[in-house]
């Protein structure tokens, strides 16, 4: 029975150095088990702090309510019960301006977006048109009108909230009466004056919130202004500025939309209408988020792994010199040990100083441990210079987020294509023969 010995048979050891090389994805999947636990323990403190100094805030209205009584009779037209509706109005008018004061704080070693906003809030109101709703006058309840004003989290209030409404001034009151179109905010209760023809709303809003702020288009024409300091904004939501202007000071943008431009009308009755899916505004992002960028560096640890094996036996086959699996596994192990130290590190410093750290840590570790296993300074400068040529090409396609694919898949094809040219002249039969004999130490 003929004997393998692995070391003279290059093709058993090309086949343990696969499976060594899939083996490793089980440290390298659970690195990425850690980095979303880390990612999870980020995000939990940013919601523990957002929960006491205020939400991601969105504003909703004014909205003028007014409830009506509906009459049931039985089949001999005699009263049964009545009950009570509420009828929603809209402003014909809406103009909103204010400034953003960004603040980070920090929770341990994660750091949040927290923020606080002044907003002038107008709007102007008609005499509600009840008949297109097919109510009458003597249904309405006028003495129970309600100006509502949505806000979804009452935590980020810092001051007492002033609604004036054609010149008179109340103190507005918490909660939302009747919910049918925002289940969060603040009212003002109105004996309601038909007299006039239109009506003047405004407020001064101050108020916490954390990461957004996002506004709902009530009027028939609204307006919005923003300004912050905050100079690495997202606009999001169901519309995008008007106007922008975004640079280091910080940004400021405008938004003009019309009611033709939304899914819902200026006045209904009931609940017959989700106007928080209008909703849009401004995200303030955090400049780089380490968990991501780390998670997708994570993603490339098979192909740095397999990369460098297929150049370890590369040098095997050239240079007749054959190194033991274990010392395959101790490169791989190293290999692996980049992304858990990269984690490491981008939580206490910046991601390209934790990057340059770690890489350099491990090519010089792998081009020691190589010195001394292999005993040749070509051999070993040729596989510095490949780990340093992988490694940056990882951090070149970590940055180019939206070409990563495109770049990733070129840069395969090219290596791809260096192998294939370096070896096309490799009688690979002879080289995997188990009569393959190699150096001796």
């Amino acid at each position: 029975m003929p004997q393998f010995n692995m070391k003279n048979s290059a093709g058993l050891r090309l086949i343990i150095i696969s499976v060594l090389a899939l083996f490793l994805l089980i440290p390298a999947y659970m690195i990425q088990s850690v980095i979303r636990e880390r990612q999870n323990n980020r995000d939990f403190a940013i919601r523990e702090v957002s929960s006491k100094w205020g939400d991601p805030q969105i504003i909703s209205g004014p909205i003028l309510t007014i409830p009506y009584l509906v009459d049931n009779y039985d089949k001999d037209k005699n009263l049964i019960s009545t009950n009570k509706y509420y009828a929603h109005f809209l402003p014909d008018n809406l103009d909103i301006n204010g400034e953003i004061f960004p603040e980070i704080r920090y929770r341990g070693i994660y750091e949040m977006i927290l923020y606080n906003s002044k907003l002038c809030i107008n709007a102007k109101f008609s005499l509600p048109d009840i008949q297109s709703l097919s109510l009458n006058s003597g249904a309405m309840v006028w003495q129970e009108a309600t100006i509502e004003l949505g806000i979804s989290d009452l935590k980020g209030i810092k001051d007492v909230v002033i609604f004036d409404w054609n010149g008179t001034k109340f103190t507005a009151n918490p909660g939302i009466p009747d919910q049918d179109v925002v289940k969060s905010g603040i009212h003002i209760n109105l004996n309601f004056d038909r007299t006039a023809k239109s009506y003047q709303f405004s407020t001064i809003l101050d108020i916490n919130g954390s990461k957004d702020l996002q506004f709902v288009p009530v009027g028939k024409e609204s307006v919005f202004d923003l300004k912050s300091t905050w100079s690495d904004p997202s606009f999001s939501g169901g519309f995008l500025p008007l106007e922008r202007s975004v640079s280091e000071e910080g940004f400021s943008a405008k938004w003009k939309i019309f009611n033709l431009n939304r899914n819902f009308p200026q006045q209904w009755k009931g609940n017959q209408h989700n106007v928080l899916a209008s909703a849009f505004g401004v995200e303030l992002l955090m400049p780089v988020d380490e968990y991501q960028k780390t998670m997708r560096t994570s993603k490339y640890a098979l192909m740095f792994i397999m990369l460098t094996f297929i150049t370890f036996f590369m040098i095997e086959i050239m240079n007749k010199k054959a190194i033991h699996p274990i010392q395959y596994l101790l490169i791989g192990v190293g290999l692996v040990i980049f992304y858990s130290l990269l984690l490491a590190l981008s939580e206490h410093m910046r991601l390209a100083v934790a990057y340059i750290i770690s890489s350099f840590s491990m090519i010089a570790l792998i081009t020691m441990y190589t010195k001394a296993i292999l005993r040749t300074r070509i051999v070993t400068c040729i596989i510095c210079g490949i780990l340093v040529l992988l490694y940056t090409y990882l951090y070149i396609v970590l940055q180019l987020q939206d070409y990563a694919l495109l770049i990733g898949n070129l840069g395969l094809f090219v290596i791809m294509g260096i192998v294939m040219f370096i070896t096309r002249k490799l009688d690979w039969f002879s080289m995997l023969s188990s009569k393959n004999e190699i150096k001796k130490d």
